[in-house]
Parts: C-alpha cells; structure tokens; sequence
C-alpha cells in the first residue's frame, strides 16, 4: 500500500511517497496530496522510498506537473530510485521521438530555492 507523508518547511512542501504507486487509487492519492498543497511556492516529490512507479502515477505526475505551473508552484522530482527513473526506449529513439526525462533536484537545492 503506498504512503504519503507531507513535511511543510517554509513555503515549501515536501511530499515524501515510499512503497508501490502503480494503481490509480495511489495516483489520486498523490494528486489529493499535492494538491493540498496550495499555499506553497515550491512542492518537491520525494521518491527515495518509491519502489515502483506505474503508467497511471507518470500520468498524474504530468498533471501534477501542469497544475504547478498554473498555480506558480514549483514541481520538483526528488532522489527517484533506480525502479522509478526514466529508461531509454530504442523503440522511442528509433521513432524519432525522445523519452520523458524529469528534472530532478538534489535536497541542497531544494532548500536553497525556497522562493521563485
């Protein structure tokens, strides 16, 4: 079952996830999570804990990423593990298309971005 764990240190947010996001039920878990998330300037997502990640939770993640943006919130991937990072697809390569490649951030920075 996955959890979510939400640490507000300033105007940021850090919303920690660890176990198996691969069903929709955790997708809208983490969307519920963030989202709750307002008032904040900056939103990071820690993955250290994440085991898996599923198709539906990517997808949330780009929604996510999308409501950041229209809220003018920062949306920062943290620390994802090596089961949650982007693989390349020859398949996508071969295709002419380029695979999703997420910017993460390290802890450091986080915190020394507080503001926009």
């Amino acid at each position: 079952m996955p959890n979510v764990h939400i640490d507000n240190v300033g105007n940021m947010a850090v919303v920690e996830c660890e176990g198996r996001f691969v069903r929709s039920d955790a997708a809208f878990k983490l969307r519920d999570a963030v989202t709750a998330q307002a008032d904040s300037r900056v939103v990071v997502l820690d993955l250290t804990e994440m085991e898996v990640i599923g198709g539906g939770v990517i997808g949330m993640l780009v929604f996510l990423q999308r409501w950041a943006y229209d809220h003018d919130i920062r949306f920062k991937l943290f620390n994802p593990t090596r089961n949650c990072r982007p693989r390349r697809n020859d398949g996508a390569a071969g295709q002419g298309r380029q695979p999703l490649r997420p910017r993460f951030v390290t802890e450091n920075a986080a915190l020394a971005r507080g503001t926009k």
